[in-house]
């Protein structure tokens, strides 16, 4: 595909996610706290201040690679890198072309005080580890926003009182929550070449994540019905 094809389907890309009413309705809410991931840049004159393990670009023409970091004591990694590369397959060409690097990161002490999901940073997409229970704990309530966009994975959410909170995920619904929206989202940022602000970054990249992942995936319909396979399952 040619430069300036390439440049007309991401803009009939960011058009369409504009003409969703319901979706850019929802995307200027206010996370606090705030979601779990790293808006990240393309601009490749900032490796000197690194945020994470810095990769040169890849010659043209050569497929991206998986790195797989250690994810810490007490965490874990929570797809595989089969599963990415199966996700990202079933993407055009397109999108993944421009991609060099797909890092398992480690969770370190540091890290553990701005925690994140994911991250693109130039041409790379970090996935970070969560607890290896499974339970994330936050110390302030969630946003709407937040609240539901986990929900929508199978998340479940417990209030505990005086401010503290915890996410509860299973094994399938954070697989589902990283695989269709967390690696989307990230690969969204990748993709976007216009905007710049934090605001306008995080609005594409949502979009992005619910039209190509959590729509593709079959939406609250295919959750549903997976959600009543395990019930029946549990119930034998």
């Amino acid at each position: 595909m040619s430069a300036s094809r390439r440049q007309q389907f991401k803009w009939q890309v960011r058009q369409a996610g504009r003409r969703n009413p319901a979706v850019a309705a929802n995307l200027t809410q206010r996370d606090h706290p705030k979601s779990r991931r790293g808006v990240g840049t393309r601009d490749m004159r900032e490796p000197f201040a690194p945020p994470e393990d810095w990769y040169e670009p890849r010659e043209q023409g050569r497929s991206y690679r998986i790195i797989v970091q250690p994810p810490g004591v007490g965490y874990r990694h929570v797809v595989t890198p089969a599963e990415v590369r199966e996700r990202l397959a079933e993407f055009p060409a397109e999108f993944i072309r421009d991609l060099d690097v797909v890092q398992f990161a480690r969770m370190t002490r540091k890290k553990q005080s701005f925690p994140c999901y994911g991250m693109q940073w130039g041409t790379t997409l970090y996935l970070y580890p969560i607890e290896d229970t499974l339970t994330e704990h936050f110390g302030q309530p969630p946003s709407p926003l937040v609240m539901n966009e986990s929900r929508m994975f199978g998340g479940r959410w417990t209030d505990h009182g005086q401010g503290q909170w915890t996410l509860t995920w299973t094994k399938a619904a954070i697989r589902d929550f990283y695989l269709n929206n967390i690696l989307i989202h990230e690969l969204g940022h990748l993709l976007d070449d216009r905007n710049s602000s934090y605001t306008d970054r995080e609005r594409y990249a949502e979009w992005f994540a619910i039209h190509f992942g959590y729509s593709r995936s079959g939406g609250q319909a295919a959750r549903r019905k997976n959600a009543k396979v395990r019930r029946r399952h549990h119930a034998t």
